[in-house]
């Protein structure tokens, strides 16, 4: 719940509390954590339909903010194989093209 209040569209506790139900209830939707030694610094939440995975949330925790944690995790998701494609729905569009980007000019 604390890394998805981190996300400018759950500061309302409401809204917060509705989308953690979604992903627990909803078998298309899932949440995965970014942990670094004990400590999770950064979450990813995707809307899957026809193999086709929907960014819906992406954070990280503030003081990792600026060392390619986002980037690492869409690498590691776009890595899983579970997914023919990744995509983001508008609101996180600006990062997730940085983060892809930076993926594409380091193969």
């Amino acid at each position: 719940m604390g890394l998805l209040s981190l996300m400018p569209s759950e500061k309302n506790i409401k809204k917060l509390t509705e989308t953690i139900d979604a992903y627990a209830k909803d078998e298309t939707q899932h949440l995965y954590l970014w942990k670094q030694q004990e400590e999770y610094v950064g979450i990813v939440g995707v809307t899957v339909e026809d193999e086709v995975a929907t960014l819906q949330h992406i954070c990280v925790v503030p003081s990792y903010r600026g060392e390619g944690i986002a980037t690492q995790i869409l690498k590691e998701l776009t890595a899983l194989g579970t997914y023919q494609e990744v995509c983001a729905i508008d609101d996180i569009q600006p990062l997730f093209d940085k983060c892809m980007g930076c993926i594409t000019d380091n193969k």
